[in-house]
């Protein structure tokens, strides 16, 4: 199977030129001939870098509240269509992607937002979408907290895929949950950090015994555009550089197929073979011969979570 791995910075908080943007990567790993592309964490529209430079947890406050306005209007509604022209992509060139979005569900009455991890299939259907579980420190600000129902595993040739969104790694019984419905390609999308990929991914692909791929996003002050409400208050204190990347892959026993990708937007692509797989869980095989579901056993919810229910 070949993966492309797109780590691109997003039109910060642009949803319509942002969506082109992908839309444009997706064609290029189609054209080398990729079975599944993967974007990083919110990378659709944005990841909401204002809250750490703008004293995003003043309550109350005016501008926090008009830039929150804006990232709403910009965030994804999937029931009214705004994922349809990158779903289209997908079925016309009959390839999979993993997406980082910002999603505003209907079914969570349409104002409060969830960072969450999309599966498009090879055909152009929405199979899943991970609403992250338990955002993390800042981004409480912004993002609810998500449910267990997007924890599934997807079936893509000889390869069982599944995803989860940045410290959502971190968790060792939401990657359990992965692995034991048979997953051996684990997706980490993150916002853009070295320092996570270049630990977590090797670990999680020798825990697991599975291809561990990490995507990430970019983030700098010239991102930072004049049609942001408030933009000179987030550039005034704005570091160069937030998001550094960090975009890699770890075979089944550990040892890097790419080593983390710094300070550049990229397409990269690799073959994955099964059999390192199959080689690699001989000895180790954490929810399988290793395991002991009679001694300790892990219990999930995967019921999307919703204040009313009608009958």
């Amino acid at each position: 199977m070949k993966v492309g791995l797109g780590q691109i910075a997003s039109v910060w908080l642009n949803k319509e030129k942002t969506v082109l943007k992908v839309i444009d990567y997706i064609s290029q790993a189609a054209k080398e001939k990729c079975d599944l592309v993967i974007f990083g964490e919110a990378v659709l529209p944005a990841y909401p870098f204002w809250l750490s430079i703008t004293n995003g947890a003043t309550f109350n406050d005016q501008a926090q509240k008009e830039i929150h306005a804006h990232y709403i209007k910009n965030a994804i509604c999937i029931k009214d269509g705004d994922l349809d022209s990158i779903c289209k992509v997908a079925k016309d060139h009959s390839i999979a992607v993993y997406l980082g979005t910002i999603e505003r569900p209907i079914d969570r009455g349409g104002h409060s937002l969830y960072c969450t991890l999309v599966y498009i299939d090879k055909k152009g259907s929405i199979l899943s979408t991970h609403r992250k579980i338990q955002p993390t420190y800042e981004e409480r600000l912004a993002w609810a907290a998500g449910d267990g129902h997007g924890l599934v595993t997807h079936r893509l040739k000889d390869f069982t895929l599944g995803g989860l969104n940045c410290w959502e790694n971190w968790m060792p019984l939401s990657r359990t949950a992965l692995y034991a419905q048979g997953e051996n390609v684990h997706v980490a999308v993150w916002p853009g950090c070295v320092r996570n990929t270049i630990d977590l991914t090797p670990f999680i692909a020798k825990e697991s015994r599975s291809y561990s791929i990490g995507v990430c996003g970019l983030f700098g002050k010239e991102q930072i555009t004049n049609d942001i409400p408030h933009y000179d208050l987030m550039q005034e204190n704005c570091p160069e550089i937030i998001a550094d990347g960090g975009t890699c892959i770890a075979a089944p026993n550990g040892d890097w197929i790419i080593e983390p990708i710094a300070h550049q937007e990229i397409l990269t692509t690799a073959t994955l073979d099964i059999n390192k797989v199959l080689e690699e869980r001989q000895n180790f095989d954490p929810a399988g011969h290793y395991s002991r579901p009679d001694v300790t056993k892990l219990i999930v919810n995967r019921d999307r979570q919703s204040l009313v229910d009608f009958e």
